[in-house]
């Protein structure tokens, strides 16, 4: 499947006063970075994408993360992104942060549910089928 890179400098608002990377602060480089894998994969914004397939979104269902090198204010670092599973409704997405030289940082897993909203709620939402072309697009090289 699509591998897509991302570089991203380690600002001073996402670390801790020791210069660390704020934990929590992963999880929004992670959606960031699948925003952008999406846009890669189809030429599309998160927001037009929103509009073409007439969805709600892809929330998050389960996360998680796995610590191995802290990143500090400064740091470049490259996010690679890859959606290592479709299944009907809902796709698993893996994220590896590495140092310039390569070190893995950190790894992050996500679970996400294509959703719409639901036609007899409107407040509320529902999963859907994950369309057959989006999914192409990640098989593509």
């Amino acid at each position: 499947m699509l591998v897509h890179h991302r570089s991203v400098t380690i600002e001073w608002g996402m670390c801790d006063p020791a210069g660390i990377v704020f934990y929590p602060r992963y999880f929004e480089i992670f959606d960031n970075c699948l925003a952008s894998l999406f846009k890669h994969a189809t030429g599309l914004t998160k927001f037009e994408l929103l509009a073409k397939y007439q969805i709600a979104g892809f929330p998050s269902v389960q996360t998680s993360a796995k610590f191995s090198r802290p990143c500090r204010y400064g740091d470049v670092v490259t996010v690679a992104s890859q959606i290592t599973e479709f299944k009907r409704s809902s796709f698993t997405i893996e994220h590896k942060v590495l140092h310039r030289d390569g070190d893995l940082a950190v790894e992050g897993f996500d679970t996400r549910v294509w959703t719409v909203r639901d036609p007899e709620d409107p407040n509320r939402i529902k999963s859907s089928p994950l369309p057959q072309d989006l999914i192409e697009c990640f098989n593509q090289s």
